[in-house]
């Protein structure tokens, strides 16, 4: 089985960036304590501190299937919707280039 990539994007509603900040540092170390999980970075960008960009890879599809399973996922998504434009993140799945 090959590894899981992904990214997610996300924008703090005004006013709530440092909110969302600690919420995806708690987040993360729930995430990184999973035995499929290989990284979840997390970023602020530097020219907009209320726009987040989170780079995640899991050993597998399974990995990752497990992931969206825990409990404390869907209770990080439920506490981020009233917090990010758009009531969530905007996934885009990733597809390696081998070489």
């Amino acid at each position: 089985m090959s590894p899981k990539h992904l990214y997610a994007e996300f924008q703090a509603v005004p006013g709530a960036g440092d909110a969302v900040a600690a919420l995806v540092a708690g987040y993360r170390r729930d995430v990184a304590a999973e035995p499929g999980n290989l990284r979840f970075d997390a970023h602020r960008l530097q020219d907009d501190r209320d726009r987040f960009f989170v780079y995640e890879e899991y050993a597998d599809d399974t990995a990752f299937q497990a992931h969206v399973a825990a409990p404390y996922c869907a209770a990080f998504n439920e506490a981020l919707a009233p917090l990010v434009v758009g009531g969530g993140s905007a996934l885009t799945l990733l597809e390696a280039i081998p070489g």
